[in-house]
């Protein structure tokens, strides 16, 4: 099979030659895994998207290529905005800083958030978010289309889409506070990231892509971030009128989730607005064997292998280990596409990460 094949398989829950995976890096492990491939240090790369090559992901057989527009491509985006500096304000307003870290494979950043346009009130009235119809937005996934689809699964990204946007324009404990004592205003900034993802999305739906990969951080380790409540009044409306509009375009699309943590609570109503896919299914959250059962029939999983605990602390055996259960759960008569549950990071073993992708490669499909 190709990789499109074997995804369309899996997605179509039929049993394709092998699981479909996935993997995206930081830019630290991408270099560093460039330079353990090829004998030479890799150009850094964007793993919220910006110009990624797919050199990594071709080379390694990775069968989902992603192509990515939104507020979230500002992550690691400094040297966009002010090069060679530690802090940078983004095309939003979002002030970022850069945070060093330290791992025994060498250092490297995170990007964090430091400032908020909307912080204060007397600001909303007057702010204006980027233009989403600017053509050079979409450059990287006309190019992506053109020279991979037929081989590949495309799927277009604007994570981040609503609510993780909406708060880094206002401020984490702005927004919270705004859901309970001023839920007109807190809904007038949710639809400014909305509106503008909305028309990403559609433009995305309407160039070919395969899949729009949706979503924001609602879930904790253990529990939901906001309550189910908070998210079926200000989040489900809004997801589901987009997901409507996207799949009136093409309704053959995939629909793709993200939500890092817990969710039992809601994912019954994810499945009722049209998610086809939930991502990334972290095991130390959410028993992927469970989530099979309940609602292995209605919905597909994409991701599973352990980012937390596993892949940068856990033996070889560990990680093929993992990986084996995952295909023989979440994969059993297809519905899964196997990943790691973030971008690998630093501090990952080369050797586990080639644990993964070898492990994938020569574990069969068991319906």
């Amino acid at each position: 099979m190709t990789s499109r094949e074997r995804v369309a398989a899996a997605l179509n829950h039929e049993l394709p030659d092998r699981c479909p995976m996935f993997s995206s890096y930081t830019p630290e492990f991408a270099a560093r895994l460039t330079g353990h491939l090829s004998g030479k240090t890799g150009e850094g790369h964007n793993p919220h998207g910006g110009g990624n090559t797919y050199d990594l992901e071709r080379a390694l057989g990775i069968d989902i290529l992603a192509t990515s527009i939104g507020w979230a491509n500002n992550y690691y985006a400094g040297d966009r905005y002010n090069p060679g500096a530690d802090h940078y304000t983004d095309d939003w307003g979002v002030g970022w800083k850069n945070t060093a870290y330290k791992t025994q494979f060498g250092d490297g950043i995170y990007t964090e958030i430091e400032g908020h346009p909307l912080e204060d009130d007397d600001a909303i009235s007057s702010y204006k978010a980027p233009d989403p119809e600017r053509e050079e937005l979409y450059t990287d996934a006309a190019s992506t289309l053109k020279n991979f689809q037929k081989d590949y699964f495309i799927v277009g990204s604007t994570m981040t889409t609503i609510f993780e946007t909406a708060w880094a324009l206002r401020g984490l404990e702005n927004m919270l506070m705004d859901f309970v004592e001023d839920p007109d205003l807190a809904s007038e900034i949710l639809d400014i990231p909305l509106e503008y993802h909305r028309a990403v999305t559609k433009r995305l739906v309407s160039m070919g892509v395969d899949m729009v990969w949706l979503g924001d951080d609602i879930g904790a380790q253990h529990s939901m971030f906001i309550s189910p409540d908070t998210w079926r009044q200000f989040l489900k409306p809004r997801m589901a009128g987009l997901i409507s509009d996207l799949k009136g375009i093409n309704p053959n699309l995939k629909i793709v989730y993200h939500t890092d943590g817990c969710v039992y609570p809601v994912i019954p109503e994810l499945i009722e607005i049209g998610v086809d896919i939930l991502n990334p299914i972290q095991p130390a959250s959410m028993d992927p064997a469970r989530l099979k059962k309940e609602y292995g029939d209605r919905l597909c999983f994409w991701g599973s292998v352990d980012e937390q605990h596993t892949l940068p602390f856990g033996s070889v055996d560990d990680v093929k280990n993992e990986v084996v259960e995952r295909i023989q759960t979440l994969g059993a008569s297809g519905g899964l596409i196997i990943s790691p549950t973030h971008h690998v990071q630093l501090d990952t073993p080369i050797e586990n990460y080639e644990a993964f992708i070898s492990t994938v490669k020569n574990t069969p499909c068991q319906p």
